[in-house]
């Protein structure tokens, strides 16, 4: 009881911690004249972003790397399986054309080089690291120069102009939460992990992952009340292509990253390329650039079937 309280502390801590640094980042950003453009691609980005990133950060620092993995591999597996699911159950999506041009074919293109940079020696080097954050540059480059027009600002409410000390405040706030939040969830799992004799993999592509995705599931959701309903599968696509180059590259600059449970290799990884890849056809068939609460159907389905092969 007392590693799932740790738990739902820290995914809370992270949660807040996110938003304030995100209100931060916005703000400083308009304060500096960066065009918001700019803005929506890489700052609000790198900020949703956060918990992940910070929680691999400190599972790898803290000789936890299947943590480290597992949140990122069963982030992308959630955010397709769990949220895009629930989202198209509350109503079909249109999907815009810059889906199958840009989104999902850099999604499957990270995708695979995660999975070739790390399925053959187990483990993901610093240059390798390096390699997917020049990777994720390059795509922020050619986004801003010639896809001006998919590059939507997800929450224009979010963009206030804060005085300086209110921006200052939700910077050290934003940073002390999601330093605070990545030590308890850390600890809350690890030692659920213990207690109930599973990896830390385990924990890692279940409770951690499916609790660093409630941001992507309320700002879909929130994308759904307003009609804005392109846009939660544009999130939950750009969230999968930041988790694993963002994230998984900046934790292997800092240290290597090594996989300890080979499940992570011979299960999760080939669950998060079939996911990924499925979301293809479902987007065409049966009818061409649409989702409908039948394909949240399939979706859901598949993930509490790799949910429930995973725990046993």
């Amino acid at each position: 009881m007392q590693d799932l309280l740790l738990i739902i502390l820290g995914l809370t801590l992270l949660i807040f911690g996110g938003n304030w640094l995100l209100k931060a980042a916005v703000a400083l950003s308009l304060k500096l004249n960066i065009p918001k453009i700019v803005i929506g691609m890489t700052v609000v980005s790198f900020a949703t972003s956060a918990p992940e990133l910070i929680v691999s950060i400190k599972a790898a620092l803290d000789g936890s790397p299947d943590l480290a993995l597992g949140n990122v591999v069963g982030s992308n597996i959630a955010n397709l399986g769990l949220v895009l699911a629930i989202t198209v159950l509350l109503g079909s999506i249109n999907v815009r054309k810059s889906f199958y041009t840009t989104d999902w074919p850099v999604m499957m293109a990270a995708s695979l080089l995660f999975f070739g940079f790390i399925y053959f020696d187990g483990i993901l080097q610093q240059y390798e690291g390096i390699v997917m954050v020049v990777f994720l540059f390059a795509f922020l480059v050619y986004l801003l120069r010639f896809q001006k027009t998919a590059v939507v600002d997800e929450l224009p409410e979010d963009d206030i102009p804060l005085p300086l000390y209110k921006t200052v405040l939700f910077l050290g706030l934003g940073g002390v939460a999601l330093w605070g939040g990545s030590e308890l969830l850390i600890e809350g799992a690890k030692s659920m992990a213990s207690s109930f004799g599973v990896t830390e993999r385990v924990i890692g592509v279940t409770v951690v992952s499916v609790g660093t995705s409630i941001p992507e599931l309320a700002a879909s959701i929130i994308a759904i009340i307003k009609k804005e309903k392109a846009i939660s599968l544009g999130n939950l696509i750009g969230s999968n292509i930041f988790n694993l180059l963002a994230v998984l590259g900046i934790t292997a600059i800092i240290t290597p990253i090594q996989v300890i449970d080979e499940g992570l290799l011979s299960n999760d990884i080939f669950w998060m390329l079939g996911i990924s890849f499925l979301i293809l056809p479902l987007v065409f068939v049966p009818k061409g650039l649409r989702l409908g609460w039948r394909d949240g159907l399939i979706l859901i389905a598949i993930y509490i079937l790799f949910v429930y092969l995973t725990l046993q």
